[in-house]
């Protein structure tokens, strides 16, 4: 396993974390209870360290268990708890409410839910329009000197937003999605992180698992999952773009590394300049078999080069995470 110590905080973070999005259920169809508290237990089990959930995860779900697998793990002080705050689903809609009576009622509930006196990373899920920026960040800024979070990231920001935000108050982390398939980061954000020394931890790195391996032509998805015509990347004839480019990637990382295609996706994103972790999201023990493999070896500026021909060849157009965003609330 890697590691990299978070900025002005002392919190070492595996390359590698457990991204539990898909344990919550919601958007990506029914989850057994069990199997995901058996792979957070696995997670911890394989060194990864850095577990990523938030409140809106099966609204609670998500960090009810990994709260439960930590403090049965018995390894609380090993392992970095990062969650988030600002997405509201009170009026059976999920909006963006980063208001301080929110957030203030957010951090008490994920104590509670994670079993834990303090969380180590506390991000803003996404921003706000209707609250100033800079409340927020003076907020996060109180919580974290006294002690009740030890640091401050935020999620889907954009460069003048974290502009803002750290005028006011520290900011270790930021959190966008990056994976093989969707790099539109490439053009602001990862480069203001690295030239602000803001540490980075990607979500999506499989890309809702078109870079699984698992996924064919005949592959189904079950009814409320995203992938079931909320994505676009799964809908004709984008879908079939995609499964040739992971065909391609697949054959490429097999003879020239003897490595699988989530080995491959991941260890390109961390060998990327500015990737400081990589989300790798699973709620089944087994999605977590391939990690072991991502240790040892590097990709050198000629496979570099290959991927992106494979891309440029098998996607024409390539098609932004946007669906993802919440709406705003009225004002």
């Amino acid at each position: 396993m890697e590691f990299v110590t978070l900025a002005d905080t002392g919190l070492r973070l595996s390359r590698v974390g457990l991204g539990t999005w898909a344990i919550g259920g919601g958007w990506w169809g029914p989850s057994d209870r069990q199997d995901s508290y058996t792979t957070v237990r696995k997670a911890i089990d394989l060194g990864i360290t850095t577990l990523d959930t938030a409140p809106i995860y099966g609204f609670g779900l998500s960090e009810e268990v990994v709260g439960q697998a930590v403090k049965d793990s018995g390894r609380r002080d090993q392992v970095i708890i990062a969650t988030k705050a600002g997405l509201d689903w009170s009026n059976n809609q999920v909006v963006r409410n980063s208001s301080l009576p929110r957030l203030t009622q957010e951090l008490e509930d994920s104590l509670r839910r994670l079993q834990t006196d303090v969380i180590d990373l506390y991000q803003i899920h996404w921003p706000d329009p209707v609250e100033p920026i800079e409340e927020t960040a003076a907020f996060l800024g109180q919580l974290f000197k006294q002690g009740k979070i030890r640091a401050i990231g935020v999620s889907n920001f954009s460069p003048a937003q974290m502009d803002r935000f750290r005028q006011v108050a520290p900011l270790h982390s930021a959190q966008p999605p990056y994976n093989l398939f969707e790099r539109d980061i490439e053009a602001d954000v990862l480069p203001y992180c690295r030239q602000n020394g803001i540490h980075t931890l990607m979500y999506s790195s499989l890309c809702r698992g078109l870079l699984s391996g698992r996924m064919g032509p005949e592959t189904t998805f079950a009814a409320g999952d995203m992938r079931s015509g909320i994505d676009p990347k799964f809908t004709e004839p984008r879908y079939s773009q995609y499964l040739k480019a992971a065909a391609e990637l697949t054959q490429f990382a097999q003879e020239r590394y003897g490595k699988t295609l989530p080995q491959l996706a991941v260890r390109w994103m961390l060998d990327r300049p500015g990737v400081s972790v990589a989300l790798w999201g699973a709620r089944k023990p087994y999605h977590l078999d391939a990690v072991a493999g991502l240790w040892g070896w590097s990709l050198d500026e000629a496979a570099m080069q290959t991927i992106d021909r494979i891309l440029q060849t098998c996607i024409p157009e390539s098609i932004p995470p946007s669906f993802m965003a919440p709406p705003v609330r009225a004002a």
